[in-house]
């Protein structure tokens, strides 16, 4: 067992998409174990990946790192479960809303925490994932923690752990809002009379190349906007109409929601014992 083994509590599809990143990247499969109670998923992930896979806690190892991938109602179970048999293992949790004094609490004490909280671009490698340390955790692994979330795309990393709640309703949830946007891009070329697969493809690639091109210019969106704002065109006339519909109040408003939500199941999460 080497200090870059990994031990994933969870094999859905976060958990299948990091160990398929780290894979790629050129982890060895015979350092990562899986543990998960369902024997299709354990059955799945030795068949893709050629990991070892147990569908018990009691059958596994436990390596140097654990990853805690399984549902937030589930963690507490789970941790009471680990805990015991911690001493320096470095846990990183990829479960919503739970806050670390709770899942260290439940750990028996144990401070070697790492919380983070990836999207579900992460599934095709383009995911992104804020980062919140114990203070119990060393630089070096903090190190190690990054590694593992970089294999499925970028990292931020936060000072404060009441930031998770913001990144949480931003990027967390922010998919949502993309794919809600891009539907009603799809909507209004259907309602105009373009067809469905040419509307969804306009849609598609629009906010796909829109992105690639903020990420890729490194200049701020609102100099990229600018740029394709002529004056008196289609453009404007077309943002003209959003901000009138108060479109970026009614996003900060959205996002606030999230955000209050994620206190809200952290709160509930936490009074659990």
């Amino acid at each position: 067992m080497t200090t870059n083994s990994i031990t994933f509590i969870g094999g859905g599809n976060m958990a299948s998409a990091i160990i398929g990143g780290l894979i790629a990247d050129g982890a060895s499969a015979a350092s990562i174990e899986v543990v998960d109670v369902a024997s299709a998923s354990c059955e799945r992930l030795v068949q893709q990946f050629g990991v070892k896979a147990h569908t018990s806690l009691a059958q596994a190892q436990l390596h140097p790192v654990i990853v805690l991938a399984v549902k937030p109602q589930q963690l507490l179970d789970v941790a009471k479960q680990v805990g015991p048999r911690l001493r320096d293992h470095l846990v990183v949790s990829i479960a919503a809303g739970v806050r670390l004094g709770d899942l260290s609490r439940w750990l028996g004490g144990h401070a070697r925490i790492v919380r983070t909280m990836p999207n579900t671009p992460a599934m095709v490698g383009a995911g992104i994932t804020g980062m919140f340390a114990h203070e119990g955790v060393s630089v070096e692994q903090c190190s190690r923690a990054e590694s593992i979330l970089r294999a499925v795309g970028a990292v931020v990393w936060v000072k404060d752990e009441g930031e998770l709640d913001w990144v949480t309703a931003l990027s967390g949830s922010g998919p949502a809002y993309v794919f809600y946007f891009i539907e009603a891009m799809e909507d209004a070329g259907i309602k105009a009379g373009l067809s469905a697969e040419t509307s969804r493809r306009l849609a598609l690639h629009t906010v796909f190349g829109a992105a690639k091109l903020a990420l890729e210019a490194g200049e701020d969106p609102a100099v990229l906007r600018a740029k394709v704002t002529s004056r008196g065109g289609t453009t404007e006339r077309a943002l003209a109409s959003l901000e009138a519909d108060g479109f970026m109040d009614m996003l900060a408003r959205a996002v606030n929601a999230a955000a209050a939500r994620s206190r809200e199941l952290g709160n509930e999460l936490g009074g659990v014992n």
